[in-house]
């Protein structure tokens, strides 16, 4: 697997030869640093430890520094990656050239919070007539049993509190990799609000998403 760390910067429009519009997010890449490694020895598994953003020794808790081997810079984020298909070493830096000849990638990140939603926006529910006398609007309807035992069913759709948790894009096109400026367009949208950090990895159920391709 390839997979990098990451900040979404926001979307913007592509043009391609054919004069063909496509909407695409920018996610920008900072220096990926290789912390260490997980072996199946040691931890049971095999992955490499990625950081990412760069911070100073007197900003970070010691338990947190002891991460970070001797001669590399603590990071802010840190991120495990099984699999990995890089050939790398401890201390090396990898940058958004890791995805050439990658075709789609999945994006992970923090979905936009939406607080205290109910039913037809968070599930999606049709909701009840608005006609006069109609006494059943945006309603959830009855949620328990009609007999004993009388009960509210595990998993059953009510309203509550509404994204802020980890969501994933698949099989997102990479439209453009620009190396120097270290960005990466892909076409569709990402989770999370501008500025986030989301981890960007080759897709693992790849399928066509246009016809012809």
């Amino acid at each position: 697997m390839i997979a990098l760390i990451g900040r979404k910067i926001g979307m913007t429009q592509v043009f391609d030869e054919a004069g063909v519009m496509s909407s695409t997010t920018v996610i920008e890449f900072d220096a990926n640093v290789v912390v260490g490694f997980r072996t199946k020895e040691k931890d049971g598994y095999e992955a490499v430890i990625l950081g990412a953003e760069q911070v100073k020794k007197q900003r970070v808790r010691k338990p947190r520094l002891g991460q970070f081997p001797q001669g590399v810079e603590p990071t802010r984020h840190l991120r495990e990656v099984r699999d990995f298909e890089v050939a790398c070493e401890v201390g090396d830096t990898l940058g958004v050239e890791v995805f050439d000849g990658v075709k789609k990638v999945d994006v992970v990140g923090k979905t936009k919070g939406k607080g205290y939603q109910g039913v037809i926006k968070r599930h999606g529910m049709k909701g009840g007539r608005k006609t006069h006398g109609s006494k059943f609007h945006r309603e959830g309807g009855s949620t328990g049993m009609s007999a004993w035992p009388s009960r509210v069913h595990r998993g059953t759709r009510m309203a509550g509190r509404m994204g802020g948790g980890q969501g994933t894009s698949q099989n997102l096109e990479i439209v453009r990799v620009d190396a120097d400026n270290n960005l990466l367009l892909v076409r569709g949208a990402v989770p999370g609000p501008r500025k986030s950090m989301v981890v960007v990895c080759k897709a693992k159920k790849s399928r066509p998403t246009r016809a012809g391709e």
